[in-house]
């Protein structure tokens, strides 16, 4: 018999690669952090001795979800400022506190609980563009879960760097001190058009052809913001990135709620990422990105829940129900963005963005074992016709027992493996205090 790591059995796998294929009484073999085999739980049983079996006899196991679009450390300002349009939002209440804040112990105690959060919610990956992000990238190593970490330029000076120069050196020596590290790697992050001048865009794009790195960016967030855009450089903010070489395969645009038929298919076009927030989107009322037009384009479509201040959760199950719901009001077609598509925008689709669809995001052998196991025995994903179906319109966070990254294990149960909980929460509960009195100031 060949030995292998962990032997996970479960009542289902849903691998995402092929689309809608649901394997009924399923075994996975992980070895050295990969899986290795599926096959029948019986052909199993004859063909592997395991170090540990985890049998999950109620369970559905699924590739772990990839948020493709986070700000983690603002869990610290969730509800700190809601039911307010995006730049009241911004320029009265979240800018203001990053600028009394942040700082390296309010980033780690923001991520650390961010991260509690999206364990436990079966996110494996994620894609953040914050300030701080060696803080960033360091709580992800240690908690164990597998993040890139945005390398983030804005014009602004904070408590992370002064100008865009030194935004991109200090971006810079952390890519480099995080190559070939196996959980955690790096992008170019300018925040976006409005805030990061032309120049400092034209010094990214070479950059992130020199480094062959991605550009992960907030574009046509709002009508506002593209219309104040057009008025003041005549052009529309996506046709600015076009001109400056930006607009390509490396490109990874966040929002996107505002695009013509034209853009849609200048994106399509040019090998472009979206990556979809709707519920963001919908509190911040800044509009419905055309995610049915895109996928038909040819687009890649993502999901990601935005930060925490603005969601006011880091729920990619969530996520994903909305995005299928909205989609198909947006589009004005119930066949529109089906389960099976959406799952897919939660897992394959997000690892394609970030580049990682040849390493994770589908349950196939030569993959790293990112791994999440579903608990559908409750009531409420009673009874059970199409499972993918459940999954994307009934299920809960709650409902993740397990999960793995890289083949360790790093839920169990509900329980976070190698995280101190508790101290996490009265950190946040500390900082809640502050920021409150501040901004109630």
């Amino acid at each position: 018999m060949e030995h292998i790591d962990t032997l996970l059995q479960a009542r289902w796998i849903v691998p995402v690669e092929p689309e809608d294929q649901i394997l009924e009484h399923y075994s996975l073999a992980i070895r050295d952090g990969r899986i290795v085999d599926l096959l029948p739980i019986e052909a199993a049983a004859e063909r592997y001795t395991a170090a540990e079996t985890v049998i999950l006899p109620d369970h559905a196991l699924l590739p772990g979800l990839v948020n493709a679009h986070t700000h983690a450390a603002m869990t610290l300002l969730r509800g700190l400022a809601d039911d307010l349009p995006l730049m009241t939002w911004l320029n009265e209440h979240i800018w203001p506190a990053e600028i009394r804040w942040v700082s390296p112990d309010f980033v780690q105690a923001g991520t650390e609980l961010a991260l509690l959060e999206m364990l436990r919610g079966g996110t494996t990956c994620f894609n953040d563009m914050y300030f701080f992000p060696d803080i960033v990238a360091d709580c992800a190593e240690r908690m164990g879960m597998r993040a890139v970490v945005g390398l983030i330029v804005i014009d602004f000076p904070s408590a992370w760097a002064q100008d865009a120069d030194d935004y991109l050196a200090k971006g810079l020596s952390l890519h480099q001190q995080l190559r070939g590290n196996p959980l955690v790697s790096t992008m170019l992050a300018p925040h976006a058009p409005y805030t990061v001048n032309e120049s400092a865009l034209i010094r990214i794009r070479d950059l992130a052809e020199q480094h062959e790195l991605r550009v992960h960016m907030h574009v046509h967030e709002t009508a506002g913001e593209v219309e104040s855009w057009q008025q003041q450089h005549g052009q529309r903010p996506l046709a600015m990135l076009e001109r400056l070489g930006l607009l390509g395969p490396q490109l990874l645009a966040t929002h996107m709620t505002q695009l013509t038929a034209d853009e849609i298919e200048r994106c399509a076009a040019a090998g472009a990422h979206v990556l979809h927030c709707p519920e963001s989107n919908l509190k911040l009322a800044s509009g419905f990105c055309p995610v049915a037009q895109l996928t038909a384009a040819g687009v890649n479509v993502a999901l990601g829940t935005d930060g925490a201040a603005s969601n006011n959760d880091l729920d990619m199950f969530g996520e994903a129900r909305t995005a299928a719901l909205l989609g198909k009001a947006v589009a004005g077609d119930a066949a529109a963005l089906p389960a099976t598509q959406v799952l897919r925008m939660a897992t394959l689709d997000g690892a394609r963005a970030l580049g990682l669809d040849s390493e994770i995001g589908s349950l196939i052998p030569g993959k790293a074992a990112d791994i999440i196991a579903v608990d559908c025995s409750t009531p409420e994903t009673q009874p059970m016709y199409h499972l993918i179906s459940q999954l994307i319109y009934v299920t809960s966070r709650q409902q993740v027992s397990d999960v793995w990254v890289a083949g360790q294990r790093r839920l169990a149960d509900r329980q976070v493996i190698g995280a101190e909980s508790e101290s996490i929460i009265a950190a946040a509960w500390a900082w809640s205090r502050k920021i409150g009195n501040s901004d109630a100031g």
